[in-house]
């Protein structure tokens, strides 16, 4: 498993938002139709009123003009109301799309989470989480929508003047060609990797604005904040050229068209006079004919804004679809799951190997170990020996590369992943506090506890005192900043506790408590129970002596284990 991050093309992209745009296709269809309708009433307004002033300047009978009257005032209404739905049905599927969309993206991030997140930055994911995802938005609004009604009026409008001219039809279509067609074409081709490289740019300046921000104190305290500042401002300022650049897009692209429609107008009136002087058509078809182009330049300007927003929204339509496709260092879920055998649990690893996201060797390697229930397991060795990944490849977050491992003589791969991960209990270092109450904290992981309960578990890991001070409703702030390191492992640790899995699993629990308060913890965390198997990992070596068997490991390996006298 050498990289996580797949390669997304513009197709590939695109087939998987046609998968969740399927549902409500009916919407969007309806929503270009009524677009359509729209414009095409915008178009008829202008070229019925043309026809109007220019057939009222001969001074006909007034009941003559009665249908151009009604037919004026019609579209207009029309035009309003139908522009009113079109916006309230697109923006609704949009929407409806977005929230799928986002939805699958954090179900892909909490299926790959936490070995597949290191290959992008914190900032990066959220840029493609709610910034891309927004981009996909213009794919349907600007893009898909206004184009496929543009082609139906261009259409349209053609063979409507046909019906007048054929000539002054001709000259049109080959006006709408360019500034429709040939010009956004080129320009959208020649922005591609622009925009690829603004949102790149944007979803860096996010990630760092995180960094600054996370370790805004140290940067002071080091005297390297001036340098992280001037990092944002050369950030920015790329940005700001790339948003330059594409306002010069959009800004070409429209002016082409509206000069390619004067254009127009200008073949509409040397191929239409000839046709007056000659008897071919009416002169008040002269006026329909110069001003119909002209009744196009919204439609034009919509199609210019849909050839700058195009490449936008692929590039970031393939950036949230690379987090869809990215696979599971954990491996496939499987076709048909099996049940868990039972809740008390003996898993046996046999020979196995693992390998983090992106890494060119296995971290660990021929591991062997057994976890029943009430078998106390201490884990030593130094940092970056592999125990933290032997405890990623237990929860099964990372699949071994070679080597088994099975429950009840189940390989887990064939078993449910939520019934696998259910069986253990966690708690590690760093501590991870959610920024609400205490009570709320330990609720997580049993939802329908009690005061009581919580009290109790409280008491057990040393926080009782403290508790009596505090209360369950104390807010603990943005990771737990309002409590000291030693107080965050504890309530992280009463939270595993709390949980009652029948494996616990537990990474430097007492890394930042009192040696005194430590021991006691640690000698109570083992005491465990006849039901529940723990595994702890500790620097600690005087917590060998609470195992049943203590495995110490060097650069990925065991290389000592060692079984204690069964205790009476």
């Amino acid at each position: 498993m050498t990289t996580a991050v797949p390669q997304v093309t513009n197709r590939q992209a695109l087939r998987e938002l046609l998968s969740i745009v399927r549902p409500i296709r009916g919407r969007l269809l309806a929503a270009a139709v009524l677009g359509a309708l729209a414009t095409a009433c915008g178009v008829g307004l202008l070229a019925l009123s043309a026809w109007l002033i220019a057939r009222a300047a001969q001074q006909p009978p007034v009941l003559t003009l009665m249908v151009a009257v009604v037919g004026v005032r019609t579209f207009g209404i029309s035009r309003g109301l139908l522009r009113y739905l079109e916006r309230l049905i697109s923006h609704d599927a949009a929407l409806r799309v977005l929230a799928e969309l986002r939805s699958r993206m954090v179900d892909r991030l909490a299926a790959i989470a936490p070995a597949g997140l290191p290959v992008w930055r914190r900032g990066e994911l959220l840029a493609r989480t709610v910034g891309d995802v927004d981009e996909v938005q213009d794919l349907l609004l600007r893009v898909i929508l206004p184009l496929s009604g543009a082609a139906l009026v261009a259409t349209g409008s053609v063979a409507g003047l046909a019906i007048i001219q054929p000539a002054a039809a001709l000259a049109l279509a080959l006006c709408l060609v360019v500034c429709c067609l040939l010009v956004p074409g080129l320009q959208a081709r020649r922005m591609a990797a622009a925009e690829e490289e603004d949102l790149t740019l944007r979803a860096e300046r996010t990630a760092e604005l995180f960094q600054t921000f996370d370790g805004i104190s140290d940067w002071a305290a080091l005297g390297a904040l001036d340098d992280r500042l001037d990092r944002l401002r050369a950030l920015e300022v790329r940005t700001s050229r790339s948003t330059r650049l594409r306002a010069r897009s959009v800004a070409l692209v429209s002016g082409t068209g509206v000069l390619a429609l004067g254009f127009g107008v200008l073949l509409a009136l040397l191929l239409g006079i000839p046709g007056v002087t000659s008897g071919e058509i009416g002169p008040v078809w002269l006026a329909v004919l110069a001003l119909t182009p002209l009744a196009l330049a919204e439609m034009v300007t919509g199609v210019g804004a849909a050839a700058a927003a195009l490449p936008r929204s692929l590039a970031a339509a393939r950036r949230v679809v690379t987090v869809l496709h990215t696979p599971d260092p954990a491996g496939p879920e499987p076709v048909d799951p099996e049940p868990l055998p039972s809740r008390a649990p003996v898993i046996r690893l046999s020979g196995v190997s693992a390998r983090w996201p992106g890494a060119a060797a296995d971290t660990i390697t021929g591991v062997d170990l057994e976890l029943r229930p009430g078998k106390r397991i201490v884990l030593l060795g130094e940092s970056g020996s592999g125990k933290s990944t032997l405890l990623a490849v237990l929860l099964g977050f990372l699949r071994p590369t070679a080597g088994s491992m099975t429950v009840d003589g189940v390989p887990v791969e064939r078993i449910d992943r939520q019934e696998w991960t259910s069986l253990f209990g966690w708690t590690g270092d760093p501590a991870q506090i959610l920024a609400t109450t205490v009570g709320e904290n330990l609720r997580f992981a049993r939802p329908g506890c009690t005061d009581a309960e919580l009290t109790a578990v409280l008491d057990r890991v040393g926080l009782g005192a403290w508790l009596a001070e505090r209360g369950l409703d104390c807010p603990l702030g943005e990771h737990g900043v309002a409590v000291s390191g030693g107080e965050q492992q504890r309530i992280a640790l009463a939270r595993a506790l709390l949980a009652d899995r029948p494996v616990l699993l537990a990474d430097e629990p007492v890394a930042h408590v009192d040696p005194v308060i430590a021991d006691r913890l640690v000698t109570d965390l083992m005491a465990g129970g006849a039901e529940r198997c723990t595994v702890l990992v500790t620097h600690r070596r005087q917590d060998a002596g609470l195992g049943d068997e203590v495995l110490e490991m060097s650069a990925g390996r065991v290389v000592r284990q060692t079984v204690a006298e069964v205790r009476v």
